[in-house]
């Protein structure tokens, strides 16, 4: 999940395409649709945050996903969160990690645009639970 502060709003997104491209420094790319208001204020604004969700984070994950999806602070206003000190970013606390990143590089793909970003801070890490994995428009049973 992906979250930005812009201006006096908080955007967020459930995104399909995250992972690490670099350890040194460490780096992570998420992809957006282009056409989105997310791709626009993410153009503009370099500093946002990423939260891995856990197995048990479905409603959550469709939440964020959702057509017409109202502000990420109406979405997590029955979750625990917080800002990010280094992005301003809405950080869900029940994730299993989260990490508030820069952006360093926008590249133009098909329909989206990834987001190649430098971890600045990882807000968490929880070990003990499995992430939510979705693979085909499905997701994935926990093993």
């Amino acid at each position: 999940m992906l979250t930005v502060r812009d201006g006096r709003d908080d955007l967020g997104t459930t995104v399909t395409s995250f992972m690490s491209v670099s350890l040194e420094p460490p780096m992570v790319l998420a992809g957006v649709a282009s056409s989105s208001y997310l791709a626009e204020v993410l153009s503009r604004t370099d500093r946002w945050a990423a939260t891995v969700l856990g197995a048990g984070q479905r409603a959550l994950a469709g939440r964020f996903a959702a057509e017409g999806r109202p502000s990420a602070r109406l979405l997590l206003a029955s979750e625990p969160h917080h800002r990010g000190e280094l992005s301003g970013a809405l950080i869900p606390e029940s994730g299993l990690t989260a990490f508030e990143c820069e952006t360093r590089q926008r590249i133009e793909a098909g329909d989206h645009t990834l987001f190649a970003a430098e971890v600045l801070a990882t807000d968490y890490a929880a070990r003990d639970r499995q992430p939510l994995i979705r693979v085909n428009r499905r997701y994935l049973a926990p093993s």
